[in-house]
């Protein structure tokens, strides 16, 4: 009996050995696998990103810098067009809006006249801007230099010569405080009337005027609607 009980003690512990080892080199094993493992922390994971996201991105900054660059562009033409209209319009072109009725019916109040002002080589029944007391207004031009005007009771006369002018529609006279006539108008200058001849304040006033003290040659006229 005894050394069936050894034996079977023996046994057990063999027993015993064997079953332990295969366990505890089981639970190396997942220690091991467990430290190999990577530890993922929620909301601190990076997402490498892939090529179709780097090709998005860099054309989202391509389109910006391209929106960028064109609004640059569109500003620098406005800022050019703005600085040519100002410069065509100061130096070359003039308008003004009329308030005078000194020209009707052919200027009537409200019309915009738009002036070239290079040109001043002005010839007989030329529409001109000239400034008189602080105020543009527009004058028709019935003789030049070296021309005799005279105005009697027939009407207006040129060197001796009654004027036909079938567009006026006033008969001319003389104001009692207009300049002496008849005279002749000199070098440089030119003898302007008013269309509205009874009333107009004109070279009947203020004689014959520089030409370089005016502004140009009417070129149009624009009458707004209802007029």
């Amino acid at each position: 009996m005894e050394l069936s009980t050894k034996h079977l003690r023996r046994t057990d512990l063999i027993g015993e050995y064997l079953v332990e080892k295969p366990l505890e080199q089981s639970r190396q094993n997942s220690k091991a696998k467990r430290k190999k493992a990577p530890v993922e922390v929620p909301g601190n994971t990076a997402v490498k990103p892939s090529r179709k996201s780097k090709a998005a991105s860099s054309r989202s900054r391509d389109h910006k810098t391209s929106v960028w660059r064109d609004l640059g562009a569109l500003g620098i033409k406005i800022v050019i067009i703005a600085i040519v209209f100002v410069l065509v319009f100061t130096f070359l072109y003039g308008f003004d809006r009329n308030t005078d009725p000194g020209m009707a019916p052919m200027v009537k109040d409200g019309d915009l006249t738009v002036f070239y002002r290079l040109d001043k080589d002005y010839v007989i029944g030329d529409l001109l801007v000239l400034k008189f007391q602080g105020e543009l207004q527009v004058r028709r031009v019935v003789a030049k230099a070296g021309d005799v005007v005279d105005i009697t009771k027939d009407g207006l006369i040129i060197n001796g010569a009654l004027q036909q002018e079938p567009n006026i529609y006033q008969k001319i006279r003389r104001y009692d405080d207009s300049v002496s006539f008849p005279l002749t108008v000199g070098q440089g200058q030119v003898f302007v009337l008013g269309d509205a001849r009874e009333d107009a304040t004109d070279s009947r006033v203020y004689g014959p005027v520089n030409v370089d003290d005016t502004h140009g040659t009417v070129i149009t006229i624009v009458r707004p609607r209802n007029f």
